[in-house]
């Protein structure tokens, strides 16, 4: 008995301690008047520094994170922390972010969805985050095995964190239906972007970026920009002063023994539809390029992408060499020779060192060469960046350095 009793009297004590929690959670979101919850499957971590440094730009003090390539805080004047995390990934951890930002009187929170089960991402918006603003990039088929199995149900996941009484802003343009009805639920306005908007940013305005950033990335910033009352002018101009995500898309430039390689990271990119566009956008930015290579960087615990990409990598425009690095290329080598990739093409690299593939992207590589990574930048893909940056010429390490 004495047992029973003391166990209930301790399930009550902790059932108080997270009412007390959830109470400070609460007075601390509170305390905050703008919170931007950026998802999407493509570009949320651009798209939360893009915010963050409108709003910084504006003067309004601003904390952000982002949860994409590297987990990273970004204070209000910019300086960068990273988030240390002890044990496996929580999205508790919005909670201590929330916590930092209200302490140092924050006026605005900008983060990253963390998130990938459909009730977690809801979870986060519901109770976590409660946003003013939201904002979900694009839906595109991606983590199917927890958010499919198909496009529609991932445009539902994602649509968890559409705000209560706010507003969501989205480029997304195929499931538009499901997008005014969640707002319809919520109570929310809904501000969806089209080609037309994005064709008003200039390229002679995307140049000035110092990487490869996306239009559609560009005009949702500026949308949210323009509902807080900042001015275009202001908000583009901090957005070309912010510090990329470690996964952003830029070109390195390197001399090799007489030969010129332009590598591409592309490595953030790691569902179908995006790692195409990108492929497709940086033949047409290397048309003099006579030897096109693709880094694919498999994961053993995502099959299921790599299959995805196997099966469609021959229908896309060619390249003389497929590396595959990482773990698990199997799947990705099987399915892409089952659907009509010449084999003789395929060089699977698994298990070898990040110098030994650097090593083997290098001897490829004709007198002019074009060189890609895709499919995730941890491990080997993050390695493979740095080989090549730290290898740059003057002129594009100079580029980097911009960034």
């Amino acid at each position: 008995m004495t047992l029973i009793l003391g166990l209930s009297l301790l399930v009550l004590f902790l059932i108080g301690l997270g009412l007390v929690e959830y109470a400070v959670h609460r007075r601390n979101l509170a305390s905050i008047p703008i919170r931007i919850h950026v998802n999407g499957t493509r570009g949320k971590s651009s798209v939360v520094r893009l915010v963050a440094a409108a709003l910084r730009a504006h003067g309004i003090v601003v904390y952000a994170k982002t949860t994409g390539s590297l987990a990273r805080m970004i204070a209000a004047d910019g300086t960068e922390f990273t988030i240390h995390r002890p044990g496996l990934t929580n999205v508790i951890e919005q909670r201590r972010i929330i916590g930092v930002a209200a302490a140092e009187r924050a006026e605005a929170i900008v983060l990253e969805c963390m998130a990938l089960q459909p009730k977690l991402q809801s979870l986060c918006e519901l109770k976590l985050i409660r946003s003013t603003h939201g904002v979900i990039c694009n839906a595109r088929p991606d983590h199917l095995e927890v958010m499919g199995p198909t496009e529609r149900d991932v445009a539902l996941a994602l649509l968890g964190t559409c705000p209560v009484n706010g507003t969501l802003f989205t480029a997304e343009r195929e499931h538009l239906p499901l997008f005014e009805e969640a707002c319809r639920d919520r109570g929310s306005k809904l501000v969806a972007l089209g080609p037309e908007q994005a064709d008003e940013i200039s390229d002679e305005e995307m140049e000035r970026f110092a990487y490869i950033e996306h239009k559609d990335n560009v005009a949702l910033a500026l949308a949210v920009a323009r509902d807080l009352g900042i001015p275009r002018h202001v908000a583009l101009n901090g957005m070309l002063h912010a510090r990329p995500d470690v996964g952003a898309l830029r070109e390195i430039e390197l001399e090799f023994f007489g030969r010129r390689v332009v590598f591409v990271n592309g490595f953030a990119a790691n569902d179908p539809v995006s790692t195409e566009r990108i492929w497709n956008l940086t033949l047409a930015r290397n048309p003099q390029a006579r030897t096109r290579i693709l880094v694919i960087n498999c994961r053993l615990d995502r099959p299921d992408r790599s299959r995805q990409l196997g099966e469609v990598l021959p229908s896309w425009a060619p390249a003389h060499h497929y590396l595959l690095v990482g773990t698990g290329t199997y799947a990705l080598a099987r399915t892409a020779v089952a659907a009509g990739l010449r084999p003789t093409l395929l060089t699977p690299l698994e298990g070898e060192s990040s110098p030994a593939v650097f090593e083997e992207i290098l001897g490829a590589c004709g007198r002019n060469s074009l060189v890609m990574g895709a499919g995730n930048i941890a491990g080997v893909g993050l390695d493979l960046l740095k080989f090549f940056q730290n290898r740059a010429t003057p002129r594009a390490e100079g580029e980097a350095d911009a960034a």
